[in-house]
């Protein structure tokens, strides 16, 4: 008898520990309240050091103590991943969730040893402020942005695969309208992708344009394509979200 009860009291006291945890790391009250904020500090000083570590005159002491820092932040990063984890109430939903997986790429690069350095992505989990301050205006706007692209997610979808054809043909045109004149930039349709990305999104950085007067007759035409291409997306996410706000008011107003 004293085994089975002891196994109860101890799988008792787990839960409680892993309540009370839970009440930190997921809370925005009390305790919980100061957990977050502490962390949602701390990853304002990461970016700022990470931003300060890609400065090529850096005095050695100062790169020192910014090591030091980055050893003490992704310390407590995993600390902090490793609590939620295990105070969570699903641990593989947890792990396989938006912010688990970002808390999760925020860190492993520095255990993995990789080129890559995702320290920068931390700068997402600046959105939890928002739940923390119970910022409710901010919260239904970001509700109402997930409706209205929701909305729209098949518009969006065919609207990305004609853009993509388009890309394809207008790289064929100019191909062929330029690879005599200039092959080193135009010498092939794969050269030719980033000139009808740049051109068809109205940017035109100018390193590569055409000398021909079919080039610039095929290119005129490309830009006032470009123009539709621009306004369409906007045109939908506009129109999207306009109606997401329509129906909120009309929810309130019911209630």
């Amino acid at each position: 008898m004293i085994g089975p009860t002891s196994d109860r009291v101890r799988d008792g006291r787990r839960r409680g520990a892993r309540e009370r945890v839970r009440e930190v790391v997921e809370g925005t009250e009390g305790l919980g309240r100061v957990f977050d904020l502490a962390f949602q500090g701390l990853i304002v000083l990461s970016l700022v050091a990470f931003v300060l570590e890609t400065e090529r005159e850096l005095d050695p002491r100062l790169k020192t103590g910014l090591h030091v820092f980055e050893l003490f932040s992704v310390a407590a990063f995993t600390a902090e991943y490793g609590l939620r984890m295990w105070a969570a109430r699903r641990p593989l939903r947890f792990v396989f969730s938006a912010w688990g997986l970002i808390d999760l790429a925020a860190i492993l690069p520095f255990y993995l040893g990789t080129a890559v350095d995702l320290r920068s992505i931390r700068v997402v989990r600046l959105l939890r402020v928002v739940r923390l301050l119970k910022l409710m205006r901010y919260t239904k706007a970001i509700d109402r942005f997930r409706r209205a692209f929701e909305s729209m997610r098949a518009e969006l979808t065919l609207f990305l695969v004609a853009s993509s054809m388009l890309v394809y043909v207008v790289s064929v045109g100019i191909y062929y309208c330029e690879r005599e004149a200039q092959p080193d930039r135009f010498g092939s349709i794969g050269a030719c992708l980033w000139w009808s990305i740049v051109t068809l999104t109205t940017v035109g950085y100018g390193d590569t344009f055409p000398v021909t007067a079919g080039g610039r007759i095929f290119t005129t035409v490309v830009l006032a394509v470009g123009l539709g291409v621009i306004a369409v997306p906007s045109g939908m996410v506009a129109s999207a979200l306009s109606k997401a706000a329509r129906d909120e008011e009309g929810t309130d107003g019911a209630r």
